[in-house]
């Protein structure tokens, strides 16, 4: 057990020290968006790109590896719009928004930081290939859950193409496109391009964790907080627990491989939730009490899962 908390105590020491320097004015608040954008707009690209220009196809890009991980997700996002509209009489839109809300993961910000920690270098192929068709799935499937939900849409084919084309402009997918031309060329990557890279990827771990601290600041708990921790509940643990059930039970998957996409499922939910809920202006409240409540228990249950996973 001690070694769990040598893992996940220095992340959420650097969160709590984001959250405590912003609450305090140590930290301007304004600053903060800067550091998730940078993370996410100019480091994570790299760390992609880096990742899948050495990547294993074969090895990686396999159903038995993560698809069990988008199953899971999907469950819990059905599941989350239905608890929304007939537990809590949520409107068809805020469903859809509160059900995203239960399947997005914080894959970037805690995911990457946590799993890198645990299991090192070893983990990434297939984290990264989670991470790299992240948002083309998700984002994709709960905006054509959206589209069909709201009554006050536009066109839907209208709809599908902006969806596409923010997709197409979605800096983590450039990064690995990237890579993946790179890795299918052969290219050997000159000293001073590999150096830079390395760099910007390096700064990840400190940066992303301090942001999502200091961005924690902006959450509080509203009235519909028992709707939200009904999807915490979800995110933390059915979604790792039907990825644990389909990975080992079913598919025989190496236990040494299988943790890795379970214990990505256990991470809390992601800053796009609330991105989302404000884009369609449906659940913002929703989103936002759950990316606070899943990020504070996820002390706890993520430390729960590493440590279950170690046997």
């Amino acid at each position: 057990m001690f070694t769990v908390l040598n893992v996940v105590a220095p992340v959420f020491a650097i969160v709590a020290l984001g959250y405590l320097a912003v609450r305090f004015r140590l930290y301007p608040a304004e600053g903060v968006k800067g550091l998730i954008t940078f993370v996410n707009n100019f480091a994570t690209p790299c760390l992609l790109f880096r990742a899948m220009l050495n990547v294993d196809f074969a090895e990686t890009f396999s159903f038995r590896l993560i698809g069990p991980y988008y199953i899971g997700a999907l469950l819990v996002f059905v599941a989350g719009i239905l608890i929304a509209r007939a537990s809590f009489r949520r409107s068809p839109g805020e469903s859809v928004a509160a059900g995203f809300s239960g399947m997005f993961t914080n894959t970037v910000l805690l995911g990457i930081p946590i799993l890198q920690r645990a299991y090192g270098d070893a983990a990434m192929p297939i984290i990264f290939t989670i991470v790299g068709t992240h948002a083309a799935i998700l984002m994709t499937s709960a905006m054509l859950t959206m589209e069909f939900a709201r009554r006050d849409g536009e066109p839907l084919g209208r709809a599908l193409l902006g969806a596409l084309l923010r997709i197409a402009q979605n800096p983590l997918l450039i990064g690995i496109a990237l890579g993946l031309a790179g890795n299918l060329a052969g290219i050997t990557l000159p000293e001073a391009v590999d150096a830079f890279t390395l760099i910007m990827a390096q700064a990840i771990v400190p940066v992303a964790l301090f942001g999502l601290g200091g961005a924690l600041n902006e959450y509080k708990l509203a009235d519909n907080w028992v709707l939200a921790l009904n999807l915490s509940l979800l995110k933390l643990i059915l979604h790792p627990l039907i990825v644990w059930v389909i990975m080992i039970p079913i598919l025989k998957v190496d236990h040494n491989i299988a943790r890795y996409p379970i214990l990505l499922s256990a991470m809390p939910t992601g800053i796009n939730a609330y991105i989302f809920a404000t884009y369609y202006k449906r659940g913002q409240d929703i989103a936002a009490n759950t990316i606070l409540i899943t990020t504070t228990l996820s002390v706890i249950t993520a430390s729960v899962w590493l440590y279950i996973l170690t046997f």
